[in-house]
């Protein structure tokens, strides 16, 4: 089958965050498959002329189902098309890219991955805080804090994730922290342990705020649903660094 895909991370909405290289692939694409979250700015580097599809999904909003986006990469591709599809953050972080590269994979469509900056990195650089240190925090961990239904996943690692000594990024959590919390705490985590929630990074609307896990669930907890993406670290490392 002709047909190639291209998968661009685009990071976290920043166009000057995208590499050199998703940003050439994006200028060639005839057909450019976009997340909600990769919009905006970032299409502007597009061809004129370009097919811009977009195939988004938001948590509690009306989204494009998966096997729907799967079926467009394979019936575009199948056209002889250059096809981008362009994933939030980095592809290979809880973006679902496994499913679409099967798709691709079972169907005989060539493909190629351009690696992008994840919110983790982001929000650690606009806090101006590092997200390891070298003699404690040696480890850093993320999770999601979202499983396929939208709630806390069950089957976390409840004592890696309750260490004082690591550093752990939560995708996806603002909902569901409060409960995850509870948990920590349960398997020994402090209450006090300092917490970084970063919202609609590289974006005009951003904003930091520094607190503990339990101010933060609390917070959460009265906050209701939101439309913006977060993301939350926790350890000794989100006390430092300016606002």
């Amino acid at each position: 089958m002709s047909g190639f895909v291209t998968f661009i991370s685009a990071g976290p909405g920043d166009p000057e965050l995208l590499t050199l290289k998703g940003a050439a692939r994006l200028r060639e694409a005839d057909v450019v498959l976009y997340d909600d979250l990769a919009s905006g700015a970032i299409l502007d580097l597009a061809r004129p002329g370009a097919n811009l599809v977009a195939v988004g999904k938001r948590a509690g909003r009306p989204s494009t189902k998966q096997h729907h986006v799967n079926r467009l990469l394979v019936d575009y591709a199948a056209t002889g098309v250059r096809v981008v599809r362009l994933k939030s953050g980095d592809a290979g972080i809880f973006g679902r890219l496994e499913e679409e590269l099967e798709t691709l994979r079972e169907a005989g469509i060539g493909y190629e991955i351009v690696p992008g900056v994840t919110s983790a990195c982001v929000a650690a650089a606009q806090a101006g805080i590092p997200l390891t240190r070298r003699h404690t925090s040696r480890r850093v961990q993320f999770v999601t804090g979202a499983d396929v239904t939208g709630e806390l996943p069950q089957n976390l690692n409840w004592a890696a994730l309750a260490d004082p000594d690591a550093t752990t990024v939560v995708y996806m959590g603002r909902r569901t922290f409060p409960a995850l919390v509870a948990k920590l705490i349960e398997h020994g985590l402090s209450p006090n342990t300092p917490a970084l929630f970063a919202e609609s990074l590289g974006r005009t609307d951003e904003r930091l705020v520094r607190t503990t896990i339990s101010e933060l669930a609390e917070q959460l907890a009265r906050g209701g649903a939101a439309s913006t993406a977060a993301v939350i670290v926790f350890g000794a490392l989100a006390e430092g660094g300016s606002s």
